[in-house]
């Protein structure tokens, strides 16, 4: 059985972690398939991304098997080719990711989460930057994601105490989106994920990569850019289209181009 599986369905590709005896924590074959994964999601069939979990977890981070295995690939090996490449992967998805958040999210799986352009998440999961607890540091983007998210002083008090978050609060923090009961979550996961792929794929991608220059720039630049990309946006058809549409006082069909 594969350790990432994939899908794809009226242009959602869904990614779901499948070791679900651990957790879905991560190990090599993980981490480097799911890195594929995300590759194969550039086709022009794929116009959103949606990342899950198999089980009760979405992931538990790291399988620290690997990390004590004198045979394993080592720290160095685990972050530079495993973790980092999935976040800037991720990143530079030019669609949404949607990560849906099914269970417990801890140390890189939380990170993981975190880095997604949409997170949502059922009542019943849970995050935790567990890196404190095993005298590491968080990674995986997360010194980078969550003070951004929610502050520096509640990121900085999550990451040092290591304290668990139940979905509730993670709302509340501004960690995640929306959280949904339990028995509500698959329905509603895929109701964001169809509304996403049904609208118009490069405006889509074009508003993340304003998001994202924000990060770094300073006000004059980030108008610069908004500029950029908003005389990008206006020559695609899904902006002709939304027009047409618009006057003619119908709903629109977006193509993703």
């Amino acid at each position: 059985m594969s350790s990432v599986l994939y899908e794809i369905q009226a242009g959602v590709a869904i990614i779901t972690l499948n070791r679900p005896d651990k957790l879905n924590s991560f190990n090599r074959e993980m981490a480097l398939h799911l890195q594929g994964r995300l590759d194969e999601c550039k086709s022009d069939e794929v116009r959103v991304v949606f990342i899950t979990g198999a089980g009760k977890g979405f992931s538990a981070g790291q399988d620290l098997a690997e990390v004590v295995d004198p045979n394993g690939p080592g720290m160095a090996k685990i972050l530079c080719e495993h973790y980092n490449p999935i976040i800037l992967r991720i990143r530079q998805l030019e669609k949404p990711v949607v990560a849906a958040v099914n269970g417990v999210a801890a140390g890189a799986g939380a990170n993981i989460a975190l880095c997604c352009d949409i997170v949502v998440a059922a009542a019943s999961a849970s995050f935790i930057q567990a890196f404190s607890k095993i005298g590491l540091i968080p990674d995986s983007g997360g010194t980078f994601f969550l003070p951004r998210l929610i502050g520096w002083q509640k990121a900085s008090a999550l990451m040092l105490l290591g304290e668990k978050v139940s979905a509730t609060e993670a709302e509340t923090l501004g960690m995640v989106y929306k959280v949904f009961e339990d028995h509500q979550f698959n329905e509603a996961v895929t109701s964001i994920a169809s509304t996403l792929a049904k609208m118009p794929t490069r405006g889509l991608a074009y508003t993340k990569q304003a998001l994202q220059n924000s990060f770094t720039n300073n006000l004059g630049q980030q108008l610069e850019t908004e500029d950029k990309l908003q005389q990008l946006a206006g020559a695609t058809l899904d902006f002709k289209e939304g027009i047409q549409a618009f006057l003619e006082k119908r709903s629109p069909v977006f193509t993703g181009k």
